[in-house]
């Protein structure tokens, strides 16, 4: 087992809006696609790596209160924390020193999900 987690999704109800506000954080851009009935953006890594995507799904609503999960910030922590507020995020957690492992900062996103970006030492 190369990593833990195989796939993770982030629910939203305006997949647009999501998009617009992950893109912009990331300064990365998500692929656009249909899983079954399920609209959905798919943040796009190496193909070894842990996959994720937005979905917008009547079943699943976005929440702070679910699961946590932490999306890579590259080598700029500060930069995605500054573009999460400036598209329209709260900072929840500013950036904390979590010693050997890095760096981490959690935010609330539009949709109303709690999310966390970590940066490696």
């Amino acid at each position: 087992m190369n990593n833990i987690i195989h796939w993770f999704e982030i629910p939203t109800a305006n997949l647009d809006r999501a998009v617009k506000f992950y893109e912009t954080v990331l300064g990365a851009r998500l692929k656009l696609g249909t899983f079954g009935q399920t609209p959905q953006a798919m943040f796009v890594g190496d193909k070894d790596g842990v996959g994720g995507a937005l979905i917008q799904d009547a079943r699943r609503k976005p929440s702070t209160d679910g699961t946590l999960v932490y999306l890579d910030a590259g080598k700029d922590l500060d930069g995605c924390i500054e573009r999460a507020v400036r598209a329209g995020g709260r900072v929840v957690l500013p950036k904390t020193d979590i010693g050997e492992p890095g760096y981490i900062a959690i935010f609330a996103d539009p949709e109303g999900n709690t999310v966390g970006l970590h940066v490696e030492r």
